[in-house]
């Protein structure tokens, strides 16, 4: 058996510190999540044309979508948050560190994203094209109303954990001095030279916002699950 000695125990857990410094590190929140909402904003937006431009018969937009997810799901969420905010100045454009590292984590879930769409598009009954085709539905009036609420369903899931990377990623942000959660903990560590708190403190924080992410995946899931056969069949009729 481990013996853990109470002085050890409390130079790795402050507690007094954890509650003195919580408030401050709730500050933080808003922005971690405000991030992460924009990012993924803009990766859903993105990504649905890159995924349609990824499955076009044309060369010219197949090629490059392909070449796009592909660069950025291999090239790591921290290259972009330095290409974007210390690289942009060098040609005359200067963003916020806010709005840079809103850009960058769009970029790059973008390309997961697109995946995702591409798979859920292509996993709806073909059937249901034909149904629109025979009935002369506009190619965009039935993507809207028919495939897509039905591609949707399908990919909850997969959207769900790429917004809690999304999420958790935020933290990168810190070290372009966005005041996000974990930039709020690194200023309490470099002040009371007491990181291991911090960082435990951290993860509790976390923890309840990975919570209601799959609290809300369930609920989609569960609503889209219940009603979307039924709107589709409806719109066919």
């Amino acid at each position: 058996m481990f013996e853990i000695d109470h002085v050890q125990l409390e130079n790795i857990f402050d507690p007094v510190l954890a509650w003195e410094s919580l408030p401050f590190l709730l500050e933080g929140v808003p922005m971690t999540i405000s991030l992460a909402i924009i990012g993924m904003l803009i990766g859903l937006i993105l990504g649905f044309f890159i995924s349609l431009a990824r499955g076009s018969n044309r060369f010219i937009l197949r090629w490059p979508a392909r070449l796009y997810i592909s660069f950025m799901r291999s090239t790591p969420i921290i290259v972009f948050l330095f290409l974007i905010y210390f690289g942009l100045p060098i040609i005359g454009i200067k963003l916020t560190a806010f709005i840079a590292a809103s850009i960058a984590f769009g970029l790059n879930s973008a390309g997961y994203i697109a995946e995702i769409y591409r798979a859920a598009l292509s996993s709806v009954d073909k059937g249901q094209w034909e149904a629109s085709k025979a009935l002369n539905i506009p190619y965009w009036k039935a993507m809207r109303l028919i495939i897509l609420p039905q591609a949707i369903r399908i990919a909850i899931p997969p959207l769900a954990n790429v917004f809690l990377s999304v999420m958790l990623g935020t933290s990168l942000a810190s070290i372009i001095t966005v005041p996000e959660l974990f930039q709020k903990s690194q200023i309490v560590a470099g002040r009371t030279f007491d990181a291991m708190t911090m960082y435990i403190m951290v993860a509790f924080i976390y923890w309840p916002i990975g919570i209601a992410i799959s609290f809300l995946q369930e609920k989609l899931e569960k609503r889209y699950g219940k009603h979307i056969d039924i709107k589709a069949s409806r719109t066919i009729n």
